[in-house]
This record gives C-alpha cells, structure tokens and sequence, in this order.
C-alpha cells in the first residue's frame, strides 16, 4: 500500500486520503423515441414536473448499468444503452447537500409503446412528446438536456453542459 503526500509534506493513509476527497451524486438518463421522432418523457409522482426516464445510481453500478436498470423498473424496457449523450453537472443546492453529475445516455427508438409497463407505485404516465413541445415540460433548470442529446445524437458527439456559474454565463441551478 501506498502513502499519499498531504499537504504539510507528510504522508497519509489511503483511507484517509479518499476519506478527505469531495463527493457528489451521480443520475441517468435516457433519451428514447418513437419512429415519428417524438421524445419519452415520464411523469412521476413526487414531482409537479415531467422528466426523461432515468434515476440515480446505485453504489457499485455504472451509469450505464443505472440507466438500464432504470429503464427496467420504471417502463419495464430492456434496452440495449447506447452512446453517452450529455454530460451535465449541477453544484449542491437547496436541500441536495453535493454536487451531482447526470448522465445522458441514447436508448435508440421505440418501433411502438407496446413494451412499456409503467411502474405505477412511482410514475404517474408517460408520453411521447414531439420536441418542442417536450422541453417546456421539463424543470428549467435540466431542459437545456433535451435539447443537447438531440443535437449530439444527430452529430455523433457528446455534449458536455455544466451547470456552475462562470463569468458571463448564468446558473442553470
């Protein structure tokens, strides 16, 4: 094993040095359509707000695996996750204590809705929604996502969106 500098010059323990470093959450989503080119989105119940289907991940679990794992338990969807689409990240605020990194991950299109089994004990609906008229529908301060995954889904590319202040640019958050 081996020692890590600290900031006097002296060395710490691994465990003490991971125990020092900064958290934060991590989320998913996805970005699914219909053949019409219509965005999936899902309402949930806890929220005045609809959402992209997704959630949070896990200890142990990669983004990708969330995101299937989400897409399972809240539409009942086993899909293949595609390309990483959005990388976004949002400081700590109000009554979420860190910072949080979202993931936003392709999940192709859906030839029909027949597939979907809404997890009722936690989503009130779903809808396929064309896409302006979805983005509207989703908290001000995460809709710029939807927009961002179309965009790098069209252009193969991954779009990085952070949500910090810097000079010049206004808080999503």
């Amino acid at each position: 094993m081996t020692s890590r500098p600290a900031r006097d010059g002296g060395y710490v323990e691994p465990e003490q040095w991971y125990a020092q470093l900064a958290t934060q959450y991590t989320a998913v989503g996805a970005l699914i359509t219909d053949t019409e080119g219509r965005v999936l989105l899902v309402k949930p119940n806890y929220r005045d707000h609809w959402v992209l289907p997704g959630g949070m991940v896990d200890d142990a679990e990669t983004p990708e695996e969330a995101c299937v794992r989400e897409l399972k338990e809240e539409l009942g969807l086993d899909l293949p996750i595609g390309r990483l689409l959005v990388i976004d990240w949002a400081p700590a605020y109000a009554r979420r204590p860190r910072p949080i990194a979202y993931f936003l991950f392709d999940a192709g299109t859906l030839p029909g809705p027949s597939h979907i089994q809404l997890q009722e004990s936690e989503l009130d609906d779903w809808a396929f929604i064309p896409l302006l008229q979805a983005t509207p529908q989703l908290p001000s301060h995460t809709a710029a996502r939807l927009p961002a995954a179309v965009t790098a889904r069209n252009a193969a590319t991954t779009i990085y969106l952070p949500q910090a202040s810097t000079p010049g640019r206004s808080s999503r958050s």
